[in-house]
């Protein structure tokens, strides 16, 4: 009986472990369920006096693309410009000459484990590198740079499994105006991709072959906006908003199960449409949104409303107990009520100093009961937010500015959330901070 219960302990003392692990992973863009939702514990609401405690800073080159953290390994993407004009001009594409590169780090220390490299022209607004965070599942981790090279490594030491050009083989003569955006999405055995060119926006490919599965959906440009996969009507479905309308489509086949119109100003179809309970709500900037009721029984929705809610550029906000917190164009912090879409507080000061700009970002996480809001400043804003209010705990700065965007300096890159800390990166380094209490 004593042997029985020794081996029973070890046993849920190791479950308990694996369970955490899996659970401190933020092994794609905005974590697990890709919803700015980071469920584990033990974590600060109050930077020590001395300031944010580093655990480690290490070396990276230019690019948007956020970290991912999985199985005690960091993933970021970089580019190494050997020559040309990286001056950012929303209405012109630069050319450049250079590399994009995955790196892989150790999440405590912040040794690089591996690296893996090749050589990329640009063609692009912004080309300041890769948008796209890489995606880990289990033994592979998938990476799509910013002219539409689609890889996937193998985990352990970055060999190539396979790689597609996806202007290439989809016979795309230029990447999108801001180039190739939208992470790609893991689900099952299949790897799902925004990609472009006739009747391709949408592609699905075996995640450890890269053979084609399905191609769908037809428009002038695919846009930026990764896609997402939800279950509703006891059906999974997975959605694609490309610049002419939001659809939902067979996760198997590529079939289209509805569609609405839906488009947005400059073809910027970005942040991905977030479900919460019964409704599918998805927003751009310039007043272009729409909420959805989808169907209980079937795959089908109806429209509730458009034109409300808050409008950003490229931050995709949180929704929570029926009430949507996110940062405004103009850099508003701002609450609204989902099922009316109206306002229901706003804060000036929050994220940009109450200087309203364009384009201004920050990127908000749900941790528990408090938020963390990663400013494009270089500032983390622990605060508390709810219908009621919004109440800041605290804010330290954390990196400095090296992106440029009309007459200010930015960082553009959202950060990923695990072990119980802030994985952050700029365009000279990424930086690991203990959130622990």
């Amino acid at each position: 009986m004593r042997l029985l219960a020794s081996t029973f302990f070890v046993l849920s003392v190791l479950g308990l472990l694996s369970n955490s692990a899996v659970a401190d992973d933020w092994n794609q863009w905005r974590g697990l369920k890709r919803d700015g939702n980071w469920a584990e514990t033990g974590t600060l609401t109050k930077f020590p006096a001395s300031g944010p405690k580093v655990l480690w800073r290490a070396p990276v080159a230019n690019g948007y693309a956020g970290p991912a953290v999985a199985q005690g390994k960091v993933f970021v993407a970089d580019y190494i410009r050997k020559d040309g004009d990286d001056t950012p001009n929303p209405g012109t594409k630069s050319e450049l000459s250079g590399s994009e590169r995955i790196q892989c780090f150790d999440s405590k220390t912040g040794k690089q484990l591996w690296e893996h490299k090749y050589e990329c022209k640009y063609k692009l607004s912004y080309p300041n590198g890769p948008r796209a965070t890489p995606t880990v599942d289990g033994d592979h981790v998938y990476c799509l740079g910013a002219e539409g090279n689609l890889v996937c490594l193998k985990t352990s030491d970055g060999t190539q499994v396979w790689s597609h050009d996806l202007k290439k083989v989809y016979n795309m003569e230029l990447a999108p105006h801001w180039g190739f955006a939208a992470h790609p999405l893991v689900d099952g055995d299949t790897l799902y991709c925004v990609v472009g060119g006739t009747k391709s926006v949408a592609v699905a490919f075996d995640k450890l072959t890269g053979e084609e599965k399905w191609r769908a959906l037809d428009a002038k440009s695919p846009g930026y906006c990764p896609p997402i996969m939800i279950e509703a009507g006891g059906t999974k479905q997975l959605i694609i908003w490309h610049p002419e309308s939001l659809n939902s489509l067979n996760p198997a086949t590529g079939e289209a199960y509805w569609s609405f119109a839906m488009k947005p100003a400059y073809e910027m179809s970005i942040i991905a449409p977030i479900k919460h309970g019964e409704y599918l709500y998805a927003t751009a900037l310039q007043g272009t949104s729409i909420l959805l009721k989808l169907d209980t029984e079937k795959p089908a929705a109806e429209e509730v409303w458009r034109g409300k809610g808050p409008h950003p550029d490229h931050n995709p906000p949180v929704i929570v107990d029926g009430h949507i917190f996110g940062v405004d164009e103009k850099g508003q912090l701002r609450c609204f009520n989902l099922e009316s879409g109206e306002r229901v507080w706003e804060d000036l000061a929050t994220t940009h100093g109450g200087r309203p700009a364009n384009s201004t970002t920050g990127f908000v996480v749900k941790n528990n009961d408090h938020y963390y809001i990663m400013c494009e400043t270089g500032e983390l804003i622990i605060a508390e937010m709810s219908a009621a209010g919004y109440k800041e705990l605290d804010r330290a700065k954390i990196l400095d500015e090296t992106s440029v965007t009309g007459s200010r300096d930015v960082v553009w890159s959202h950060p990923a959330f695990a072990n119980q800390c802030v994985f952050a990166r700029n365009d000279k380094e990424i930086v690991c901070i203990s959130l622990a209490k």
